[in-house]
């Protein structure tokens, strides 16, 4: 069946001599893999140019698709949005990698979503947007809400008597738990501000340096590596860390 449907590019993998392998999360498929026949060929033909698969791109796909079968097909694609700085800009590129990955990690099926379609696409044209000090806070930001998609959300009860963030939980507690998977003040108290954060021009407001994004992205990926198995290594985290300048 011919359908229609928006589509972030996640991932390209070269097959044969002249293909691609696209993966993409769709609106309205969620997960999908594609096949594009011919895009690495001298002689091109169809309506789906190298340029629209690039990673990050937000595309509206004329896919065809059978819910039997492991590869679709993309007849045509269209680029609904234009990046002014997103691709041209080594640290919003580096967090869109990081962005990225961390998403792959999480989605194991190919159930849709068209809640998480909608923060992705609100998020990635947000970061295209931000000011160098957003950006800076953004990947922090995304580890924290991105979770709520998948069903292990860090929930915000931060007060004076309950300092202290139990990463096995996803809560935050009164004493420290019989093991060491937890966040204790001032980082405990900076990820409660960004988990009350609802809007990336928020994120000016809160004031960090190198070394503490740094901790928070390591904690927030701790959380994660509880909650989604297997995780492993970031491996676009040393380059979003060299980046984030204070």
């Amino acid at each position: 069946m011919v359908q229609s449907t928006k589509a972030i590019i996640l991932r390209t993998t070269k097959y044969g001599e002249t293909s691609l392998i696209v993966s993409a999360f769709t609106e309205k498929f969620g997960l999908q893999q594609y096949i594009v026949k011919g895009i690495r060929s001298a002689k091109k033909t169809g309506t789906v140019a190298p340029g629209h698969l690039q990673v990050g791109n937000l595309l509206e796909l004329i896919v065809q698709h059978n819910e039997k079968n492991s590869l679709q097909y993309i007849k045509e694609a269209r680029q609904t949005v234009f990046y002014d700085h997103l691709f041209s800009d080594v640290i919003k590129n580096a967090i869109l990698s990081f962005m990225i990955e961390l998403v792959q990690k999480c989605i194991k099926q190919p159930d849709p979503s068209p809640e998480l379609f909608q923060f992705l696409e609100d998020i990635f044209l947000g970061l295209d947007r931000a000011t160098p000090y957003e950006a800076a806070n953004i990947p922090i930001f995304f580890c924290l809400h991105l979770a709520h998609f998948f069903g292990f959300r860090l929930l915000d009860t931060y007060s004076e008597q309950f300092p202290i963030i139990d990463l096995r939980e996803g809560q935050f507690i009164q004493a420290l738990p019989g093991h060491e998977h937890v966040v204790q003040e001032p980082e405990s108290g900076y990820i409660a501000h960004l988990l009350r954060v609802m809007q990336l021009e928020e994120l000016a407001t809160i004031q960090l340096n190198r070394t503490m994004r740094n901790k928070l992205i390591d904690y927030c990926l701790e959380f994660y590596a509880l909650h989604i198995q297997p995780f492993g290594a970031m491996r676009s985290l040393p380059v979003v860390r060299s980046l984030m300048d204070s």
